[in-house]
């Protein structure tokens, strides 16, 4: 005799007994899959941008502890600043004597400047104050490359390879104010050679004491405002520039240290930059400090 079931689908007792599981077995298994997925999404983490840097350059500044890297920057600035000034020690007494004269510069007048100043003193008359500008130049790049990288490594908050554009400018503009705020009367000194006749100085000491004896003590820094005001745009800008070209390069070099010339070429347009950005209170500076 065969028993009929009302039930719309007749089940064994067995698969009654499997039925449950496996239904709870495929829903666990679905549920481990989100709670995977989930987990999976959580753990994602966004990952941190790749810095750049010479590598060469990295490993030497790693083996160098930070004391001796402010020594080394002390050392080179001092040297890098001394042969520039003496190269460039003609142009430089030619830009002075545009500055202070009422005349607009063209190529042709500074050209008709130095050979005047040939003719009527010498070829070596265009290095007359040089050594003033030694005297001056020597602790003044010394101080100021020594003060940047000082900066540089308190501003750097994150201990990241290159900082951050705004602590570049702040750190070159530091550094410009404290190099020229210690050695501020010898670019006086300086400038005061350049455009006097020979016989008005024979040496730097004597500058000094002419000028604190026939104008006063605080004679020496007369222009020191205008100086500082111009020290901030024009190192902030200077070392910004240069500190950015760096890690552009290493960014499409793929951290390949540049050669001499590329730091040359970077070099220049830094300082190119920086003067551009003072050029008007490097004037004032030079009137009153020539008055």
């Amino acid at each position: 005799m065969v028993t009929v079931s009302n039930d719309p689908v007749a089940v064994k007792p067995t698969e009654v007994r499997v039925l449950p599981f496996a239904t709870m077995r495929g829903r666990s298994v679905d549920s481990a899959g989100k709670d995977a997925t989930e987990k999976c999404k959580c753990e994602v983490r966004v990952q941190p941008e790749v810095e750049h840097y010479h590598q060469e350059e990295h490993e030497i500044n790693e083996k160098v502890a930070d004391q001796q890297k402010v020594v080394t920057a002390l050392i080179a600035g001092a040297m890098a600043g001394a042969l520039a000034k003496t190269v460039i020690a003609p142009l430089d007494r030619t830009k002075i004597n545009f500055q202070i004269a009422n005349k607009p510069f063209s190529a042709r007048e500074a050209g008709k400047f130095l050979f005047k100043t040939v003719r009527d003193s010498g070829f070596f008359s265009l290095w007359r104050g040089n050594s003033a500008t030694l005297v001056r130049i020597v602790p003044y790049a010394a101080i100021q490359f020594s003060a940047h990288e000082q900066y540089k490594l308190w501003l750097n908050f994150e201990k990241r390879k290159h900082l951050p554009p705004h602590w570049r400018f702040l750190a070159g503009a530091l550094a410009g104010v404290t190099s020229v705020a210690l050695t501020y009367p010898l670019d006086l000194c300086r400038a005061r050679m350049a455009v006097t006749p020979k016989e008005t100085y024979n040496h730097i000491g004597q500058v000094f004491m002419k000028m604190i004896r026939e104008e006063g003590l605080f004679s020496i820094y007369r222009g020191f405002t205008p100086t500082i005001l111009g020290s901030i745009p024009y190192s902030g800008s200077s070392f910004f520039t240069y500190e950015t070209l760096k890690k552009l390069h290493a960014e499409t070099h793929l951290g390949r240290d540049p050669n001499p010339i590329e730091r040359m070429c970077f070099g220049a347009v830094a300082g190119m930059v920086g003067q551009s950005a003072s050029y008007p209170l490097d004037i004032v500076r030079r009137r009153m400090q020539t008055a």
